[in-house]
Parts: C-alpha cells; structure tokens; sequence
C-alpha cells in the first residue's frame, strides 16, 4: 500500500499516536499485528490478497514530534456480505474507538442518507464498550463519559461529487459535515433510525473534522492500480487535498491518552489490545475502567523494577567504595532515591494505598543497607590490612622478646603509639577506621599487661598507675567508638527522615497532577453537554434533553466537591504515608510523630 494513499484506500481508517520513549520495536509492532488480525474469527489473512482483513497497523518515527511514533491502524472494509458473522464489523469499530486519538472514517461520493446508514456501528457503541466496571449486568452507566477517552472524529468523503455550497454560498468541509450531522425534525420511526448515527456522533465526538477528495486520477487504467501510480502523477487538485489531510493529521493528532490524562505508550498499547482481545473472545464487554486496573498492575510492578534499577545503577557509578563517612554515603542515596522515585512516579499511575510505592521504598531500603554494608565490609578489610601492615614490625618485635626488657615498657608503648599515629594518616578508611583500630588495641591488651609486669624497672606503684591509664585510656577509645555509632544511627534516622520527606512530596506533586487531570475531564464532560443542551430541541428527542439536564447538574456537583476535596485527599495521603514507613522502615515507629509534623507542612 502507497504511504501517501494509506489512510484512504481502506473504508475505515484510524490514526493513533502513541508517545514513547523508545520507538516501537518492530517484533512488538509483529505481535500486536498478529493479535489485531487473528484473535477475532475475521477469516483468513493472507499477505498477497490486496484487500484489507481485520486490523493492520503500521508504525513509524512522527516526522516532527521526537521521541513519537506514529500508528496507523488499517481495517478491513465493513458492511461486506460475504462475511460469516456481521458482529465483527461492529467489534472493528469499536475497537478503533477504543485505541485510536483520531478515527478516520471513509465514504464514497457525498454525506448523506445511506452514508450515514452505515454507519449505524456508532449507535452500538454503548452496548460494546463500558467506561466503568458494573457489577449489574443490567446497570447503565453515563455514556457521555465516553467523550474522556474517544478520539477525534474524522470523516473523509472520496471522489467527491458535489460542490461545497449550503442555500447558493460556499461553505468549509467541515461546515458541510456539521450540516450533514443536523437532526432531522419528526417523530416518524424512521426518521428517529435515521437520526440515531447523527446524535451518537455528536454526542460521542465533540471534536470533529472533515476532508473531502476528488477521484485521484480520471484515467480509468491508472484507477485499477492506483495503489501504484506515483503521487505525482495523481490529479494536482487531489494531491493538494492529500497533502492538507496529511498535514492535519501530524499536525493535529494528539497523543493518544486514557481517561484522567493517562498516557499510551508502545507498551502500553500492547497491553491494552490483548486486554480488549480477550474480553471480546470471551464473549465479555471491554471495559477501560477494568483494562486500566490491569495495565496498572503491570505498568506499576515494571515501574517499581524500573526506579529499583535507576537507583541500583545510580548509586553504582557515583559510589567509591569505602567512603570517608556513612553521610558521604548517604548524601548519594538520597540524591539517588529522589531520581529513583521521580522515575516511579514517571511510570506508574493508580497506585491504590501507594501499594507498589510502598514496594519500592521497600525495596530501595533493603539495596540502601546493601550498600552500607558493602561499605563497611570494604572499610574494614582495608583498615585491617593498613594495620598489619603497620603493626609488622612490632609484631615481629614481640616475637623475638624485645619488649621483656627494663624499661621494655615504655619502648613498646612509643611503638604502639608510632602505629596509630600512622594509622591516622592513611587516607579513605572509611567508616569502621576506629572500629578495626580499636579491636587492634584490644587484642594487645594482655600482651602490653605482660610487658609491664615483666618490666623491672618500673617500680610497683608506677605498674599500678600505668595499667590505670592503659584502662582509662581504652574505654576513652569505647566512648569514642559509641559516640561514633550514636552518631551514624542519628545519620540514619535523618536519611529515612529525607526518604519520607521525599515520597511524600512527589507523590503529593503526582497528586495534584492528577487532580488537576481529572477536573479538566470533568470540564471537558461539562463543556460537551452544555454545547448539546444548547442545540435546537427536536422532537422525539426531549427527554433527551431533559436527561442531559441532570446529568449535568449531578456533574456540576460533582466539579464542586472535587475542588473542596483537597482536605480530605491530603488526609488521606497522610494515613497511607504513615502505614508505608511503619511497614517498611526501620525504626518506623520513631518516624510517626516525625512524620505527622512533615506531612502537616504539605497541608
């Protein structure tokens, strides 16, 4: 199929534009294919036949939105004889409602009675497709929800046979397809059949657009392989028209997103055609409040491995192992974990109670005390090789008895205290220097009372005061070390303090993101109905109109409830942050009164 000509050779055309942040790899685009042309009992599907057999997509790089990729998905023509089961036409179409931003549909000739016949699949939209998951079969919900997550609405009229005129004056494409859309007055049955495409698209389709096209070439040979006839040797005014639709579509098709603002990525979209798949083969209706739950459990864990992955590999390249100090070391985590969990919250959404939130302050934790560890192991094994190293010498002086000498004593404390001096002096100990330091001293302790009491030079009372000092000396050094300790297990506290700190202001920030998303699809649902409540009442369809007029009050109250919910959604925030760190942290329970006085700030 010609690029140019895609989007118009088949009856039904859609356009998605997916963000990402990787091209679409090509064995995903194959698998997704393969899905969309076989899952459904659409009949064989065959590479060499020209025509069109259940959906067919093709994925490029956008020409001008980087980082984008650009999908077209092809179907086959509906409304055909020939076919076993005509429900699929209407499993097609809404299909195409579902994963598409922008859904092209195409015509032959004009905008009129019988285009507008076949297009009855709209009407079944409500019976195909659910917003909400309902626990009653017999439940309805608001169909205007749909108007959160359906695509724009592009209807393109091929060899268009009339000129664009309303009364004797020119009019625009799309003022020709708005006409088209007018209901029609009179309570006659049929009239009423006639009019339920136009109300369902109105109703389903605020954003509506249309193109119309002349016959791409009047050479009859040339129309028998158009497919194959060079753009520029097509009719000029066809090509300009080409050129102005394509030119919309990269302009204007936005990024295909689910309800709340929720994003379509590659994966994203792979997921949610084999969710959809499979509620159609298993005879269910594909719900996007239930095909939203799914992705979130998937997009959520993969998001939790992701932001694991980020602060594993983070910390990799900035640690040097041992650190001088544990903050040293902290002060990494920290800037790490604050990446980590920006990443997260990148990539996860509808996280219900901070589930997978909570698995990855768990699971960041538990890498954090690996790298302490890490750290420690590596200070303590270069510490202990810096002082044999040191201590060699009076090791070897010990063996041969040089210290059991008068005045031996005296000679073996200098040299005790030549090793720690140059022991202080070596560089990147790291956290357990005193440490290891001081189980060196210890493990000299019975020697040096040996040498002492061996020195007969010293008289007893002088023994009495310097084995005084050696002992007052080494619980200095004990004191030392506890004040050391001390003063790392405050580090801690303060780092998981940060932690809190943290989660709890990018998950606020990520909050607010999506209350803000949600009251702009209240809006937009507001808007709509408003815009159809103002339209020329037509009989037969008043109780319409008396139905919108509740629902829009019910919308109006719940717009309102929405923006006095801040309160109440920090409160929130705060229980659930507090039974995360509770769960998961170390000497949680320290961190509750703590905080409770952090989360007050964000309130």
């Amino acid at each position: 199929m010609s690029p140019a000509l895609g989007p118009l050779v088949s009856a039904l055309s859609l356009i998605l534009l997916v963000n990402v942040c990787f091209f679409l790899p090509l064995e995903r685009c194959i698998k997704i294919q393969r899905c969309l042309s076989l899952c459904l009992p659409l009949g064989q599907n065959t590479l060499h036949r020209s025509e069109t057999k259940g959906i067919w997509m093709w994925c490029v790089p956008h020409p001008s939105k980087p980082n984008h990729t650009l999908v077209l998905l092809d179907t086959e023509g509906l409304g055909d004889m020939e076919k076993s089961d005509p429900k699929n036409d209407s499993w097609i179409f809404a299909l195409g409602v579902l994963l598409s931003s922008s859904f092209v549909y195409n015509s032959m000739n004009t905008i009129n009675h019988q285009a507008l016949e076949e297009l009855h699949y709209v009407t079944e939209l409500t019976e195909l497709i659910r917003a909400k998951s309902c626990p009653k079969p017999d439940e309805v919900e608001d169909s205007s929800e749909f108007v959160s997550f359906f695509p724009d609405f592009i209807w393109t009229v091929r060899d268009f046979t009339l000129e664009l005129k309303l009364d004797g004056h020119p009019i625009t494409e799309d003022e020709y397809l708005e006409n088209a859309l007018k209901l029609i007055p009179g309570k006659n049955p049929q009239i009423q059949n006639s009019n339920k495409p136009r109300k369902w698209i109105r109703h389903f389709f605020p954003k509506r657009k249309c193109f119309v096209f002349d016959r791409p070439t009047n050479d009859k040979k040339l129309l028998l392989h158009v497919e194959e006839v060079p753009e520029d040797q097509l009719d000029i005014n066809f090509q300009v028209q080409l050129e102005n639709f394509r030119s919309y579509i990269l302009t204007h098709a936005k990024t295909k997103t689910l309800r709340e603002g929720i994003l379509v990525t590659g994966n994203r979209l792979g997921m949610l055609v084999e969710t959809y798949l499979d509620a159609i083969n298993s005879g269910a209706v594909p719900c996007l409040e239930n095909a939203m739950a799914a992705l979130a459990q998937r997009e959520n864990s993969a998001a939790v491995q992701r932001a694991a992955d980020h602060y594993s590999q983070r910390m990799a390249q900035q640690m040097r192992f041992p650190t001088d100090t544990l903050q040293d070391l902290l002060d990494v985590h920290t800037a790490c974990e604050r990446e980590a969990i920006a990443v997260f919250m990148e990539h996860s959404f509808k996280d219900k109670n901070q589930e997978f939130q909570k698995k990855l302050v768990d699971t960041m934790e538990k890498k954090k005390e690996d790298f302490v560890l890490q750290n420690e192991e590596a200070s303590a094994k270069y510490c202990q090789a810096e002082l044999k190293r040191l201590s060699e010498l009076l090791m070897e002086s010990i063996s041969r008895g040089t210290f059991f000498v008068p005045g031996g004593h005296n000679i073996y404390l200098e040299a005790k205290r030549k090793i720690e001096q140059d022991y202080t002096l070596v560089p990147r100990k790291g956290i357990k220097a005193n440490e290891v330091l001081q189980s060196f001293l210890q493990s000299q302790v019975i020697i040096e009372e040996s040498i002492l009491q061996s020195d007969k030079a010293l008289t007893a009372g002088e023994k009495a005061i310097a084995a005084k000092q050696a002992k007052k000396e080494a619980a200095e050094k004990e004191q030392e070390l506890l004040r050391q300790k001390q003063k790392e297990q405050q580090q801690m506290m303060e780092a998981q303090e940060r932690s809190f700190q943290e989660n709890i202001a990018q998950l606020k920030k990520k909050m607010e993101r999506e209350r803000e998303n949600y009251m702009k699809e209240l809006r937009k649902m507001l808007s709509h109905k408003l815009k159809v409540l103002e339209e020329p009442l037509t009989e037969g369809f008043k109780e319409i109109f008396e139905s919108l007029n509740e629902e829009i009050n019910q919308l109006k109250e719940e717009i309102e409830a929405a923006e006095n919910e801040e309160p109440s959604v920090f409160s929130q925030i705060l229980d659930v942050a507090g039974n995360m760190f509770i769960a998961v942290l170390p000497g949680a329970a320290k961190l509750v009164d703590l905080g409770m006085k952090i989360l007050s700030s964000f309130m």
